[in-house]
């Protein structure tokens, strides 16, 4: 009998195989039984990350240890500093600069042996973004060298990326901190704004995110509680469609090759 409320798949079959592109490159070089054996699902929770600090400055030190921690990463030398402050576009009552400029959330930079990440000031009170960014700017770091170009080339590095922060666990925080629509008053004027992060929709994180669950045999459960409304609907979208293309079992027979 012919189904006429065929569930629909949540991404293109290009941008599925993308992915799956993509994570068959990371297990690749950066799977092995350390992957199985040490990722953990990092969430936004007490038992991760710290919460007895005493200024700014010190909770972003510790955010970024705990960051670097997690994904493996602690004796990684590397310089954290923060970005200037952007414009106030903003000058007079209901009026503001168009195309005013505005930095990135993070950067990453490697320079004669030595690492630096900057990340927006504005992202102090913003913890889950700020988790996110600098998972992301790690993910430069851990990335760099590959012996190989991700799926497409090098020109999908930003892409891949955002895919290699959910692999060090970190989906939760990159689907969360991809798209916000909320409500902004300044004193002068008031309304809804958008903001996006990073370089995938929010389905495509949650696809990635999909694949890191299905990998590590994690409950769907422990990833929904802490995901936005929206986003929770999303994994089952994911999991029919990583179930009928067979990807997993593609995924988990990729052949780990050691770096030297």
């Amino acid at each position: 009998m012919l189904s006429w409320f065929k569930t629909p798949n949540l991404l293109s079959t290009e941008d599925a195989n993308f992915q799956i592109e993509i994570w068959k490159w990371l297990l690749k070089y950066y799977g092995g039984v350390h992957f199985f054996q040490n990722s953990h699902l990092v969430l936004p929770t007490q038992e991760f990350f710290p919460t007895q600090v005493h200024s700014e400055d010190e909770m972003v030190s510790a955010t970024f240890d705990s960051v670097k921690r997690y994904s493996g990463m602690s004796e990684w030398q590397c310089q954290l500093v923060i970005q200037a402050s952007d414009p106030n576009i903003h000058v007079a009552p209901f009026v503001q600069i168009q195309n005013a400029p505005y930095s990135p959330a993070g950067t990453f930079q490697f320079q004669q042996n030595e690492a630096t990440i900057s990340f927006h000031p504005d992202l102090i009170q913003q913890p889950e973004k700020l988790v996110a960014t600098f998972a992301h700017e790690l993910s430069h770091y851990l990335t760099a060298n590959t012996p190989e170009a991700p799926y497409g080339g090098w020109e999908n590095w930003e892409f891949a990326t955002d895919i290699t922060a959910t692999f060090l666990g970190f989906g939760i925080f990159m689907a969360n901190s991809a798209f916000q629509f909320e409500q902004f008053s300044n004193g002068d004027s008031q309304g809804w704004k958008t903001s996006r992060q990073g370089y995938l929709s929010e389905a495509e994180h949650i696809f990635s995110l999909t694949i890191f669950l299905k990998l590590l045999d994690i409950p769907f459960s422990n990833a929904q509680q802490h995901l936005k409304p929206g986003l929770k609907k999303l994994l089952k979208l994911a999991n029919k469609q990583l179930d009928d293309l067979q990807a997993m079992e593609t995924l988990k027979a990729v052949e780990y090759v050691a770096q030297q």
